[in-house]
């Protein structure tokens, strides 16, 4: 009884150490679903297609940042995501931006085909890309930085529970399991 007691419980530990290890420690690469107006959405982001050819990429690019009124501030020369060697990147940013101001509807991420919506974050260094959870009546929210554990922005309540609950739970069971370790 006791060996199996033990066996268990290492079990049930290092299954339970490898969730925040595999899940929490890299917030930007996960799908987020969460109540909004009492509907559950996703967050979704519209970037650039792999294939696009880069001229049909700057010919929807040229379009979105002018006409289509989109903010290209951010990917202009000094701005946190100019770069001018990458123009999937650039595109991306602004193509979701229109995506976000335009109703979030698949009309809004398409560019002569050149554009998808995806639910990876293609957020990178300073370049911070908003998703589909920071509309709100059709208008961007600021962001806010999140990293490791250190935010529950966006968090479900029983996420947060879990949060709160989930390290006392583990250290009490490994107190008990070195306990009887040591007493046998």
């Amino acid at each position: 009884m006791t060996k199996t007691f033990g066996f268990f419980s290492l079990l049930l530990l290092l299954t339970l150490l490898d969730f925040p290890l595999s899940r929490a420690s890299f917030p930007n690469q996960r799908t987020v679903s969460r109540a909004q107006n009492g509907v559950v959405g996703t967050e979704l982001w519209c970037v650039a297609k792999n294939n696009a050819e880069d001229a049909a990429l700057q010919t929807a690019l040229d379009w979105v940042c002018g006409p289509g009124a989109a903010d290209c501030g951010p990917i202009q020369n000094g701005g946190p995501c100019y770069d001018p060697h990458d123009i999937q990147a650039t595109a991306s940013f602004a193509f979701n931006d229109y995506y976000l101001k335009h109703g979030l509807t698949d009309d809004g991420c398409f560019f002569d085909n050149t554009a998808a919506l995806t639910s990876l974050n293609p957020s990178h260094d300073n370049c911070k890309f908003p998703s589909s959870l920071n509309v709100n009546n059709g208008s961007v929210s600021s962001l806010t930085a999140v990293g490791g554990m250190g935010s529950s922005e966006g968090m479900s309540g029983c996420s947060q529970i879990g949060q709160q609950l989930f390290w006392p739970v583990i250290t009490g069971h490994m107190f008990m399991l070195l306990t009887q370790i040591i007493s046998q």
